[in-house]
């Protein structure tokens, strides 16, 4: 994939710069915040080489591309002429701001402070977790200075935790990155952490309420919140000789001790609110719960609402040392995996097993989206047997209450260590919740079954794994899998019968679009391999999708890379809907003229739904004339 061209793709099928008033990516996806979302192409997105997917949640605008997303992401801000981040209103006028609603706003506020940060929590919760592993296993002493230096590393990022938030929460709202800073500091000094640990404070002689501020979230956000305005109203009012020392001195002066006597106080009863009414729960109704969040969590991360939990998970670790929240992403991740295994073992097609195992794998890792978007989303049954499997996994997890005791960042296999406690019993059992819930999405998936997209129509729209152009398709596609029946396929060319690893293109020669055999042409012209009809050209005539009456879907691609002759050298003879019969021309070309412009006249001819059968049975030619068999496909 060329990072570049995608990136100058994307920027453009966005809305071009212009549009764009922030970006940010999370671990597969670049996370739009557009002027105006009516400008963003979609449906050329979702079929642009290098992305699985786009779609519209909490008032962003995401593209998901998987795991190549920082390069990705990399690769646009540096075409772009502004820095997309560096001022929430930054080369764009408060006119052409978008309006959203506040449940949208509030999620892509939620999101867009929580995203940046999630490397850093990541790392953090990555080593508390292998620090976990190595006392547990007795490889390393609780007393040692080592344990004491590594557990530091691991609780830093957590511990100043506000700190992290106040700068990104800063950023998002456009305000002061370093102010916001400073103002996490001031209610973490560890002068005021004594002193409310004492009680009976007062500042100006109104009584502070005692609170713990370190490794919280709720009360630094709110406070931020509120800063951004008093910021901003401070620097309007304020001559610009004098901004430098004026605004962040008043905004400081004002907020620190309204965050200590109001905010602060306030923002932790909400969230011990919400961490107390989540541990109500997970103790009067276990199974219930877990099985509703278990089945919804992929849901919640479509939707971006999966972020709200976040504030619930820290402040359940800080005010009770564990959570429950936690185990159940773990069996809605590995559900997702188990979805896309199922999709594996289900598929006949070379290139979806390919995808699915390969997506499965990273979901098992933690990473859900490119097996959720990329392969269970698309076939829909997949993403449904998902969603149960997850209720099953994390009925069992509620069952046995399964709790995670170190917050990791990536629910997967590299954050079991979240589960290891005094007790082995709980990484057991965490284990065997995400095996249910892997095993149960996969029986379940290989059981419904699923209709695989129509591979061919996407193949006749590209030359190659890097180009494509659009098709001129009215025809509809056969898309029910039928009971299959042998399919002879007759030769549309005469030439030269070759293998498709020889076609120098490894869409084709590695059998990803599907299975047949190649031509070098003889002669100029392309005639019917079958009985059916056309549904797919080309505009430039190069490629040409057909159904046979029995449900076969067929390619016959003229040439590697001649979409850049944009219909030069080629007549077509027919369109798309035309029915046609073995032997019925379909194309005329130049074969002399194309090779002289340096292409390629190789012709690959491939069945794409190769699912429906078991193999290709050659006809043992090694040259072939118009209307001769070509090969056969197996059912």
């Amino acid at each position: 994939m060329d990072k570049q061209q995608l990136s100058k793709d994307i920027l453009k099928l966005v809305g071009g710069e212009e549009n764009v008033d922030q970006v940010t990516h999370c671990m597969t996806r670049l996370r739009f915040n557009l002027n105006d979302n009516k400008k963003a192409d979609k449906e050329t997105l979702k079929n642009t080489p290098g992305v699985m997917g786009v779609m519209e949640n909490g008032g962003q605008f995401q593209v998901i591309i998987g795991n190549d997303v920082p390069k990705v992401y990399n690769a646009l801000v540096g075409n772009m002429s502004k820095s997309p981040n560096a001022d929430a209103t930054s080369g764009v006028a408060s006119g052409e701001k978008k309006k959203k609603n506040p449940i949208s706003a509030l999620f892509d506020f939620i999101s867009g402070v929580f995203t940046p940060i999630l490397p850093a929590i990541t790392g953090a919760g990555m080593i508390k977790g292998i620090v976990a592993i190595l006392v547990a296993f007795n490889w390393l002493s609780d007393k040692s200075s080592t344990y004491i230096i590594l557990s530091a590393i691991g609780d830093g990022a957590f511990y100043f935790l506000p700190i992290i938030l106040a700068i990104s929460a800063a950023k998002k709202l456009g305000s002061n990155m370093y102010i916001g800073a400073a103002l996490a500091a001031g209610i973490m000094h560890p002068t005021i952490t004594a002193l409310l640990a004492a009680g009976n404070s007062s500042f100006a002689g109104i009584k502070v309420v005692a609170a713990t501020y370190s490794s919280t979230v709720i009360p630094i956000v709110i406070a931020i919140w509120i800063a951004s305005y008093v910021e901003k109203a401070v620097d309007r009012i304020t001559h610009s000789s004098v901004k430098l020392i004026v605004v962040p001195t008043v905004t400081l002066l004002f907020m620190v001790p309204l965050t200590l006597i109001a905010i602060g106080p306030l923002g932790s009863i909400i969230g011990n609110g919400m961490s107390g009414g989540i541990a109500w729960l997970f103790d009067n109704a276990s199974i219930l719960a877990s099985i509703l969040i278990g089945g919804t969590m992929s849901l919640l991360i479509i939707t971006g609402m999966h972020y709200a939990l976040l504030p619930i998970i820290v402040g359940s670790m800080t005010q009770f040392g564990y959570d429950f929240i936690i185990p159940l992403m773990l069996a809605a991740n590995w559900a997702q995996a188990g979805g896309a295994i199922g999709v594996g073992l289900r598929s006949k097609n070379g290139q979806t097993k390919s995808l699915a195992y390969s997506t499965g794998l990273t979901a098992f890792m933690g990473i859900t989206e490119p097996a959720m978007y990329g392969v269970n989303m698309r076939y829909k049954k997949p993403f449904i047997a998902a969603l149960i499997g997850g209720a099953i996994g994390g009925g069992f997890m509620g069952i046995v209450k399964v709790k995670a005791f170190v917050l990791t960042g990536l629910v997967g296999l590299p954050g079991l260590a979240a589960f290891i406690s005094p007790s082995i019993s709980t990484l057991i059992y965490g284990i065997l919740g995400g095996v249910i819930a892997i095993v149960s999405a996969a029986i379940i998936t290989y059981i419904l079954g699923f209709q695989e997209n129509n591979a061919s129509q996407a193949a006749a729209t590209s030359t190659s794994t890097e180009t494509a152009e659009p098709a001129t398709t009215t025809a509809p596609v056969v898309m029910e899998e039928t009971k299959s029946q042998d399919e002879q396929v007759f030769s549309p060319i005469a030439g030269e019968v070759r293998p498709l690893s020889e076609v120098p293109d490894p869409a084709f020669s590695e059998e990803i679009m599907g299975k047949g055999f190649a031509i070098q042409p003889t002669e100029g012209r392309a005639v019917s391999p079958i009985n059916g009809t056309v549904f797919s050209l080309s505009k430039s005539g190069h490629a040409i999708g057909l159904v046979s009456d029995t449900g076969a879907e067929m390619l016959i691609h003229i040439g590697i890379d001649t979409v850049k002759l944009k219909g030069q050298f080629f007549s077509p003879k027919v369109q798309a809907g035309t029915k046609v019969s073995v032997g019925d021309v379909l194309m005329e070309f130049d074969r002399e003229e194309i090779e002289k412009a340096g292409y390629t006249t190789i012709t690959p001819v491939i069945i794409t739904n190769m699912h429906q059968y078991a193999s290709i049975e050659s006809a043992g030619r090694t040259t072939v004339k118009e209307q001769e068999l070509l090969f056969t496909a197996k059912a």
